[in-house]
C-alpha cells in the first residue's frame, strides 16, 4: 500500500515536472522570437529614419530651382512631418500599431513618387549632381524598405505561427508581450504608378 503510493506520488512529481519544463521550452522559444521581431523592427525602423533624413536635403535641393512648384514641396513637407509624428512601441507590434505607421509612411512614399514624377519636367534639375545622388539614394532606400519590411513579415509570421499552435497559444494568451503580431500589408492601388496632376 505504502509503495504503490510512493509510486503515485512520484508519478504525480515527473509528470509535473515535465510540465513545467515543456512549458519552460515554450516561454523561451516564445521569447525568442518574440526578441527576433523586436530586432528587425530596428532594422525597419533604421530604413525609413533614412529616408525621413533624405527628404530635407532631396528638398534644400530643389529649392534652388525657381521655377519648381512650391505646392509639390510642401506636400513632400508635410508628408514627412506627419511620418516622423507616428512612433510605435516595439513592445506592442499589434495590426493596429503597424497599419497607422504604414499608413504615414505610405503618405510620405506617394508625395516623394509624384515629386520624383515631376522632376521629369526639369531637366536642368534632373541633370545636377546632388540631385542625381539623391535620387540614387532614395531608389536604393526604398529598395532597402522593401526587402527589411518582408524580413520583418516573415519574423512575424514565424512567432504568429508558433504561438497560434494549440496547447502554445495557452501559455503565450497568459504573457502579455506574446500577443499576435501585425504584419506590414501591401496597400491596395500600390501596384499602379501614381497619378499627376500639374494643376492641383
Amino acid at each position: 500500500m505504502k509503495k504503490s503510493f510512493l509510486i503515485i506520488i512520484s508519478s504525480i512529481f515527473i509528470f509535473l515536472i515535465s510540465i513545467g519544463i515543456w512549458s519552460v521550452n515554450i516561454y523561451n522559444e516564445l521569447v525568442k522570437l518574440n526578441e527576433n521581431i523586436k530586432t528587425q523592427w530596428g532594422q525597419v525602423e533604421n530604413v525609413y529614419q533614412r529616408r525621413l533624413e533624405l527628404v530635407p536635403n532631396l528638398v534644400n535641393t530643389v529649392k534652388g530651382s525657381a521655377n519648381f512648384e512650391k505646392n509639390t514641396l510642401n506636400q513632400i513637407i508635410e508628408s514627412r512631418s506627419k511620418a516622423t509624428s507616428i512612433s510605435v512601441n516595439p513592445n506592442d507590434l499589434n495590426q493596429n500599431q503597424i497599419n497607422k505607421f504604414q499608413k504615414a509612411q505610405d503618405g510620405l512614399n506617394h508625395s516623394i513618387n509624384k515629386f520624383l514624377l515631376i522632376v521629369e519636367n526639369y531637366p536642368q534639375l534632373k541633370s545636377t549632381q546632388n540631385f542625381s545622388e539623391l535620387q540614387n539614394q532614395l531608389e536604393g532606400t526604398e529598395n532597402r524598405i522593401n526587402i527589411e519590411r518582408i524580413r520583418f513579415n516573415e519574423k512575424v509570421n514565424d512567432f504568429n505561427t508558433y504561438r497560434n499552435q494549440f496547447p502554445k497559444i495557452v501559455i503565450a494568451n497568459y504573457f502579455s508581450d506574446f500577443k499576435e503580431k501585425g504584419y506590414f500589408k501591401s496597400k491596395i492601388g500600390s501596384e499602379k504608378s501614381p497619378s499627376v496632376d500639374f494643376f492641383d
